[in-house]
C-alpha cells in the first residue's frame, strides 16, 4: 500500500508539473504574439491574429488598395488640387528653407570658415540641430541614419517640395535600382503615376521597407 500511494503521489506531481509547463508555454506564446503585434507590419500582424483567433477578416487585396488611393487622388486632381505623401493638399511644389527665406544665415552658417566648413555644426549633424523627433520608426533609412540629408535635399531652395533635389521617384531611383520583390505591383503603381513616397516613408518606419 505504501508503494502504491507513493507511486500515485509521484504521478500527481508529474501531472502538476506538466500543467505548469503548459501554462508557461501558453504565456510565452501570448507574449510573443503581443510583441509581434506591436512591432510588425500589418501583414505580419494579420498572420499572428489568424493563427491565434478564428474569424479574422481577410486583408484587402493590394490591387484594391492601389485603386482606392488612385481614385481618391484623381478626385483631388480633378478639382485642381494635388495631394502630397501625407494626403495634404498642395498647389505649388516650390520650397525654401525657412532660415534661408528669412535671411537668417547664422542659423546654419558660422563666421569661422576653418571649422565645420563654415557651419555651426558638422554637416551630418547640422540638420539635427533643428529637425528633431522626425525619426519615429524602428527601421531608419540609410542616408537618414548617417545624417546625409543632402543626399536627397537641398539646403536653401528647390523647385520641388520639401527641398528635394528632384521629384521623389527620380531621387529614389538614384540608389534603388535593385529588382523589387513586388515587381508587378510596382509596375502597376508606375502606370497610375503613384510615387514611392505615397507608400513608403522616406525617413523611417516600423514596417519592413518603410511601408506606411
Amino acid at each position: 500500500m505504501l508503494d502504491t500511494g507513493f507511486h500515485q503521489e509521484k504521478i500527481l506531481c508529474r501531472l502538476e508539473q506538466a500543467r505548469q509547463l503548459r501554462r508557461r508555454l501558453l504565456l510565452l506564446f501570448i507574449a510573443c504574439a503581443l510583441l509581434a503585434l506591436a512591432g510588425c507590419d500589418s501583414v505580419a500582424r494579420h498572420k499572428v491574429l489568424t493563427t491565434v483567433f478564428d474569424g479574422v477578416p481577410e486583408l484587402p487585396q493590394p490591387e484594391r488598395l492601389c485603386d482606392e488611393y488612385y481614385e481618391q487622388r484623381q478626385a483631388y486632381e480633378a478639382s485642381g488640387k494635388i495631394l502630397n505623401e501625407k494626403g495634404e493638399v498642395v498647389n505649388d511644389d516650390r520650397s525654401s528653407h525657412k532660415p534661408y527665406a528669412e535671411k537668417a544665415c547664422n542659423d546654419c552658417h558660422s563666421s569661422n570658415k576653418d571649422v565645420n566648413d563654415g557651419l555651426i555644426a558638422p554637416k551630418r549633424e547640422l540638420c539635427g540641430v533643428c529637425h528633431t523627433n522626425f525619426i519615429t520608426g524602428l527601421n531608419v533609412h540609410g542616408p537618414v541614419a548617417v545624417g546625409d540629408c543632402l543626399a536627397c535635399h537641398l539646403p536653401h531652395s528647390s523647385n520641388h517640395k520639401a527641398l528635394l533635389k528632384e521629384d521623389p521617384d527620380t531621387i529614389c531611383a538614384t540608389c534603388h535600382q535593385e529588382d523589387r520583390l513586388a515587381a508587378a505591383m510596382h509596375d502597376r503603381f508606375v502606370t497610375k503615376e503613384i510615387s514611392c513616397g505615397e507608400c513608403h516613408d522616406p525617413h523611417s518606419g516600423d514596417a519592413r521597407y518603410f511601408l506606411k
